[in-house]
């Protein structure tokens, strides 16, 4: 009969999840976890196969939280520009969990035209939101939003490894700054 489990998934996930948010999910061994929860290691191995499966559900956890950010951006008035301070918000608040999601190197390196769909599960609700707040096509749309995300995914960058700090009203004055520009070029023709 296997040893009844000390603790619970979700509690071991919560502490996993606590380190990772501290220091990276490269702190989370199966020593530190144990830390953590006020036990040895070896109650974490009663619930879970391998420090791997751990790393796995920690992931989830964390895009569970970045989804809650992209869920309030969605909320916003102008969704989109929502959507990018929220992202941004992501990486000021939870540093970590953003250059977990999306600082690390991907095995494949995508292209362009695919890199959202890889990297954001949330990347149709947001291309939804372009097409209905500025009534582009689908094609018009995706270019606007692959536009807007490598620009703000530069600034959440630059917030979530600390190289430079902004402010709410300077993030806010650059993502329409940028938005609207793109705008202009696309219906003036100019963005082929």
């Amino acid at each position: 009969m296997p040893p009844k489990a000390k603790f619970t998934r979700e509690e071991i996930i919560s502490a996993a999840l606590k380190i990772t948010r501290l220091n990276g999910i490269n702190a989370v061994t199966a020593r530190e976890l144990g830390s953590e929860l006020g036990s040895s290691a070896r109650p974490i191995f009663t619930v879970f196969q391998s420090m791997e499966e751990v790393q796995h559900e920690i992931r989830k956890a964390a895009r569970d939280v970045y989804k809650n950010y992209i869920k309030k951006g969605l909320s916003e008035l102008i969704s989109f520009k929502g959507v990018g301070t929220a992202y941004i918000q992501f990486a000021q608040e939870e540093s970590k969990l953003f250059q977990l999601l999306f600082m690390e190197e991907i095995k494949t390196t995508p292209s362009l035209s695919n890199v959202l769909s890889i990297i954001d599960e949330n990347h149709e609700e947001i291309l939804l939101s372009v097409e209905k707040l500025y009534g582009l096509d689908k094609e018009n749309s995706y270019k606007l939003y692959q536009h807007l995300w490598i620009y703000t995914h530069g600034i959440a960058t630059l917030c979530a490894t600390k190289v430079c700090e902004f402010k709410e009203e300077e993030i806010s004055e650059m993502l329409t700054e940028v938005c609207l520009s793109i705008l202009h070029k696309m219906k003036a023709g100019e963005v082929k």
